[in-house]
């Protein structure tokens, strides 16, 4: 039934994307009363050199951050 895509940065460890997976899940368990089994959550991750944001690259915008920040 439902599928949720995320996309984000690279580099999130794979225990955050566990979290994140679990999290949407149960959310659309609750909110949608679905079951667990209709649910699938798709991460796309992108390098920041990859991602522009406010006419820049985020890789320029946020050189000091690591990509899972």
């Amino acid at each position: 039934m439902p599928i949720f895509r995320i996309e984000t940065w690279s580099g999130l460890s794979s225990e955050k994307k566990k979290d994140l997976v679990e999290s949407m899940t149960r959310e659309a368990i609750r909110i949608l009363g679905c079951p667990a089994e209709a649910v699938t959550v798709l991460i796309d991750e992108r390098d920041k050199e990859n991602w522009g944001a406010a006419g820049q690259l985020c890789s320029e915008r946020f050189p000091d951050k690591p990509d899972s920040e």
